[in-house]
């Protein structure tokens, strides 16, 4: 039996230091059926040139083009592109360990789950702190996962998207798509969404990515109090509205609320 293939998406904006040492990694996986959908981001700097550098040299790795309209934008260009059974997401000034893929799905195939999560390593220049929360023992139902999102409500572990592999067909079938307005967190914002649909649920313990901690990206330069206030706000509203559809809101309401006063200890 083949394995099924992934969509790795990588989104680009100006991230010429960082890019070649994402690639190599992202190229070198040990899972191979692999398509790499880079979707340079209307870069101004030399990322255009190295995206069709790697892929004149690896067939695998598809460059997309587009207008400057933000990370989301070029994920959901990308979403409606992939090919793969599993989409897995990377950001282009990090990179992932070799074994990445192959551990992700192989955990989703033994387990059916829908989503998979991992352990990440956040480095910090030369300071790498492994962070997560689930031991990879139990598969959870929707219900168990949003119980244990309650124990971090804005964790980085149970937010970001590259350390994920998400079903296309589960994305695709519901229209789910990152929020193009949003500056900041639409990640968490596509997560909640996915889990509202998702029924099967494993982690990994094993911390398959390395993220980067770089004061000067997107994400942090979106971070105003204003921004971070009106955000959560809004972020709260579909907290409240996927745990109420749960049954779960008036169990989990303090924590809920918590999530507006909450910080991400590991971003």
């Amino acid at each position: 039996m083949k394995d099924p293939l992934v969509s790795i998406i990588i989104p680009v904006y100006n991230a010429a230091p960082y890019l070649p040492a994402c690639l190599e990694t992202v190229r070198r996986q040990r899972y191979e059926n692999i398509e790499i959908l880079l979707v340079n981001d209307g870069s101004s700097d030399s990322s255009p040139h190295l995206c069709d550098m790697y892929a004149r040299v690896d067939s695998r790795i598809k460059v997309v083009d587009k207008p400057n309209g933000g990370v989301s934008s070029s994920r959901n260009l990308a979403i409606e592109q992939a090919q793969g059974t599993y989409l897995q997401f990377a950001d282009s000034d990090d990179w992932l360990d070799r074994n990445a893929t192959r551990l992700l799905v192989e955990r989703a195939l033994e387990t059916s789950a829908d989503l998979v999560i991992s352990h990440f390593c956040r480095v910090n220049g030369d300071k790498i702190t492994v962070s997560g929360f689930l031991n990879q023992y139990n598969v959870m139902d929707q219900h168990e996962f949003a119980k244990r999102l309650m124990e971090e409500p804005a964790s980085f572990y149970y937010g970001v998207m590259w350390n994920k592999l998400y079903r296309k067909d589960i994305i695709l079938s519901h229209n789910i798509r990152c929020s193009e307005t949003l500056r900041w967190s639409e990640d968490f914002l596509f997560n909640l969404e996915y889990i509202r649909y998702a029924e099967r649920f494993a982690a990994l313990e094993t911390p398959i990515y390395y993220y980067r901690k770089n004061e000067k990206s997107i994400t942090n330069s979106a971070l105003t109090v204003t921004n971070t206030v009106q955000t959560k706000l809004e972020l709260f509203d579909y907290y409240k509205a996927l745990y109420t559809d749960l049954g779960l809101y008036e169990q989990y309401r303090t924590q809920i609320h918590k999530y507006l006063i909450s910080a991400a200890k590991d971003g």
